[in-house]
């Protein structure tokens, strides 16, 4: 089982407790707990059962479950536009929810950067492009929102609640606290929205890349209408890890010739609030 194991990102486990649908979906498969993830819910990969394809799996409870099942409608929905994991199974109970997904085949755009710096060029461009194709999807046949005042009603709800982890901020903003972040962004409104269907997580863990295109996303839980610069800027904000010529190409492949500063400091200011 090691060897099918992905490196300092999921370990083995055994399958954890589930409703019957769900284990029977699952039979004959190996479990793998992933160990990167921040959904606050658990995500094992099942692999290894023979002539089946790879599965997902995403448990939670309480409001993790409301997520859960937020996602289950939009991939299902956003699976008419985009490719995206296909729902094998769903359930639902008062306090937990299951979510069997299929798996997309490919590495993460993050992967392949990583591993294959020669290919860093091509792949910034298919994000760009793939993007672009996000935000072309008709905004008026999207019925869900993640403009930025539902999600600023939801960082406040965080915020006050205390759920918010200061201590991953992002390096500009080592020592700030959630409140100085909320801060912060009150000064940067109001702006003009440009509402696009966004993927609202659109990092380099979420793109999944193969033979040098991206193949699909995944993730999308906090899919919905919401200013480009949503997705734009967590785009941007990884990419910052293989330097700023990267950044400043997936911009400009993306269209964006002048960069509107104050959406971009917004919106990665938001990121950190959830």
């Amino acid at each position: 089982m090691a060897a099918n194991i992905q490196a300092g990102r999921e370990e083995a486990c055994t399958a954890p407790a589930a409703p019957a649908d769900i284990t029977a979906a699952s039979a004959g498969y190996l479990w793998a707990r992933d160990t990167v993830g921040e959904s606050g819910g658990r995500v094992h990969r099942l692999h290894g059962k023979a002539g089946a394809p790879e599965l997902y799996l995403k448990h939670g409870k309480d409001a993790v479950a409301d997520d859960i099942g937020h996602e289950m409608v939009k991939l299902r929905w956003l699976a008419d536009y985009l490719p995206v994991p296909a729902v094998t199974q769903f359930v639902r109970t008062q306090d937990e929810a299951w979510l069997l997904m299929t798996a997309l085949p490919g590495h993460t755009a993050y992967q392949v950067m990583a591993a294959r710096p020669d290919l860093q060029g091509a792949v910034v461009d298919a994000l760009a492009t793939f993007l672009r194709r996000l935000h072309v999807i008709p905004a008026d046949a999207c019925p869900f929102t993640s403009e930025h005042p539902y999600r600023l009603a939801r960082a406040r709800s965080r915020i006050d609640g205390d759920l918010v982890d200061e201590d991953d901020f992002d390096e500009e903003r080592q020592g700030w606290t959630a409140q100085q972040v909320w801060q912060a962004m009150q000064d940067l409104l109001p702006f003009a929205p440009d509402p696009v269907v966004t993927h609202g997580d659109f990092s380099l863990d979420n793109l999944i890349i193969q033979g040098g295109d991206v193949v699909g996303c995944i993730d999308v839980g906090q899919a919905g209408i919401a200013d480009r610069y949503q997705d734009l800027a967590i785009a941007w904000n990884c990419l910052g890890e293989f330097g700023p010529a990267l950044q400043r190409r997936f911009l400009a492949r993306y269209g964006i010739d002048q960069v509107d500063q104050r959406k971009l400091d917004f919106h990665l200011m938001l990121d950190e609030l959830f």
